[in-house]
């Protein structure tokens, strides 16, 4: 290695070379990706919010109902609770009926509707062959009112709605037609004609029957016993009266209600006289005997009024007995 050269004498001394290391520290926490997440967390989250927002305003009851169900996290409990969960290994019997939220038949979302028990609930192909039976004894009805003279002009005041329950039949009345006499609970000649008719085509079906009143809105005076609920519910029973003394059995009756105007017929024009009316109702066979129903009479069941000639309580009552004008 070679001596360093020397200085001379009026150069100046060398300067020092100083070496400076810097180590960088990291970066603050801005720099980072971590607020990132944070961040999309929280845009993931509103978006959610508005999303429930948005479904909460544009979707129905029914909707949001199901909805619900789906997210409920009770079926497995409640299933666990029900047929196969307390008997030898675990089970009864694979027949058992299941306690599930949503039965065959009962108001739900059809995407969650499960079988009552292991074998099935009430077959579609049953339900289907009951609609063909419907429409087949509404024809009928129809043609017996037009093959009649007397009863030919009322065909427009029957109506046949499928409902949850069934099929319902309406008996309207109209500007010129009433079938009770104003504010009582006694038939005019020609609707009993009419529920002759309708008695005949009930009893070709074995389904249960729902009668149920109507009236308008129209109230009565003040300082009377009666009103719509009372006026209802008592031309309800005149009906089921009628159709017993036409031939339909007594077992037959499933329920007999009076509804007032709570279930207008025009939702617009509460005392729009159409809002008066019958319901004869042929229910589901299925929903029928699921809540209970007692298809046969103890005894080998009861003698119609129509069977022995007997006449109804109202039949011969005197005007001032029955409920007042409205």
């Amino acid at each position: 290695m070679a001596a360093p050269a020397k200085r001379g004498k009026n150069e100046p001394e060398p300067r020092p070379i100083i070496v400076k290391k810097i180590i960088e520290a990291g970066h603050g926490g801005h720099h980072g990706g971590a607020w990132k997440v944070a961040y999309a967390d929280f845009v993931t989250a509103m978006m959610a919010f508005f999303l429930l927002m948005w479904i909460l305003g544009a979707t129905t009851e029914k909707q949001r109902k199901g909805i619900a169900d789906y997210f409920t996290p009770t079926i497995i409990e409640i299933k666990q609770k029900s047929a196969g969960s307390n008997g030898v290994l675990g089970g009864d019997s694979i027949v058992d009926k299941d306690n599930y939220p949503h039965r065959a038949a009962q108001t739900g979302t059809k995407s969650l509707t499960i079988p009552k028990s292991a074998i099935g609930g009430p077959l579609e192909a049953e339900r289907a062959k009951e609609k063909r039976r419907f429409g087949m004894l509404a024809k009928m009805l129809m043609d017996k009112i037009q093959q009649n003279p007397a009863l030919k002009k009322f065909a427009q005041n029957i109506r046949f709605t499928d409902t949850r329950e069934g099929l319902r039949i309406d008996l309207v009345d109209k500007s010129d037609f009433s079938m009770f006499a104003v504010g009582t609970t006694i038939l005019q000649p020609e609707a009993r004609l009419l529920m002759d008719q309708v008695a005949q085509i009930i009893e070709a079906a074995p389904n249960p029957v729902i009668v149920r009143g109507h009236t308008d809105a129209l109230p009565y005076a003040r300082d009377r016993m009666v009103n719509n609920w009372t006026l209802s519910s008592g031309r309800a029973e005149a009906t089921r009266q009628a159709l017993a003394l036409a031939g339909v059995p007594q077992n037959r009756f499933y329920r007999i209600e009076g509804v007032a105007d709570r279930e207008p017929f025009i939702p617009g024009d509460r005392y729009d006289p159409r809002n008066r009316r019958m319901s004869i109702t042929l229910a589901w066979m299925d929903s029928a005997q699921e809540e209970g129903m007692e298809r046969e009479l103890p005894g080998g069941g009861e003698k119609t009024a129509g069977a022995t000639g007997d006449k109804p309580a109202w039949a011969d009552a005197p005007p001032s007995d029955k409920l007042p004008a409205h």
